[in-house]
């Protein structure tokens, strides 16, 4: 019996972890999306990092795709967003719609994960 509650402890306290790496994720999507609501970087630091820490916790169980979804998605955006930074040096217009395709891109997987979080379905991998 004890595994049971503990099994769902930690079920619960997985997904506490990845609702709130979710909704800092979200916060910095949206403030990517929207001109002139920036959202501080610091808080898509602390959500990756709080990812990297707790991914092992996860390991073996439904949400460990939720830990890879959103590392995943960290590093695709960053890597993308640093190949096209050449882009705002050399042409303003195209640089403003590369980085707005990126970010409206992670804005959707970060809007996926989440309700895929909620409704208990492991992301693909």
């Amino acid at each position: 019996m004890n595994t049971v509650i503990d099994s769902d402890e930690r079920e619960r306290s997985l997904k506490t972890v990845g609702t709130v790496s979710y909704l800092l994720h979200l916060i910095v999507a949206v403030g990517a999306v929207l001109p002139g609501v920036q959202a501080s970087v610091a808080l898509l630091i602390v959500a990756f990092i709080i990812d990297m820490v707790k991914r092992d916790e996860a390991a073996g169980t439904w949400q460990a795709s939720h830990f890879s979804w959103r590392i995943r998605t960290v590093l695709w955006a960053g890597g993308l967003y640093i190949v096209t930074s050449w882009l705002w040096l050399l042409f303003f217009i195209p640089g403003w719609i590369a980085w707005g395709l990126i970010s409206i891109w992670f804005l959707y997987r970060i809007v996926r994960g989440w309700l895929n979080l909620n409704g208990n379905q492991p992301m693909p991998t």
